[in-house]
């Protein structure tokens, strides 16, 4: 008899958390990601397009979702020269950065994150670029159906090696910065 009362109880439990947990789709078409890029005396920036995205929320915490961003739409914006600027999202999408032909795709799985408190909470998953996948964590900001949240990513940790002084010496006024920053706004549906 106790046996059946135990199994009642994890069956009440486990319905209770899947009935309170809601799906949100992420609206691609609104949603961006900007990149940042630094280097010695400038930067570049631009935007990557979402492929898809969802988030599973359960009161005022994200309990998991996803997001895939489609390398292969990276664009820049801050050179004004149409012909420079397709040169440099070429070199971006070439081996020496992110080999789209390759690894088309980027991803971030949520494992988990804090309550929203005063709009605000802290986001742990993993990072997929290029095959590799590394734990990183980010704060966010709700308002509204968006989620805006600033990450800084380390390429060195996803083998993007062009113009980094952690596999390379002596690149003097050539290097790049390791870290590059992803603003993300997702907006939900």
């Amino acid at each position: 008899m106790k046996i059946k009362n135990v199994v009642l109880v994890l069956a009440v439990v486990m319905f209770s958390y899947v009935v309170s947990a809601q799906k949100v789709e992420v609206d691609t078409k609104v949603s961006t990601v900007h990149w940042l890029g630094k280097k010695i005396g400038g930067e570049h920036d631009g935007y990557i397009k979402l492929k898809s995205g969802q988030l599973v929320m359960k009161g005022d915490k994200i309990v998991s979702g996803s997001f895939i961003m489609d390398m292969n739409s990276i664009t820049n914006t801050d050179i004004e020269d149409a012909e420079y600027s397709q040169k440099l999202v070429g070199h971006l999408k070439s081996d020496d950065f992110f080999g789209v032909a390759s690894y088309p795709t980027a991803k971030f799985i949520i494992t988990k994150s804090t309550k929203f408190k005063n709009g605000k909470a802290t986001v742990f998953g993993e990072l997929t670029i290029k095959n590799k996948t590394e734990s990183i964590s980010f704060d966010v900001e709700k308002s509204a159906s968006a989620y805006v949240a600033k990450i800084d990513v380390d390429r060195a940790k996803f083998d993007v090696r062009y113009g980094s002084d952690s596999f390379f010496d002596n690149l003097g006024d050539k290097v790049i910065d390791d870290i590059f920053t992803l603003t993300l706004n997702l907006v939900t549906d």
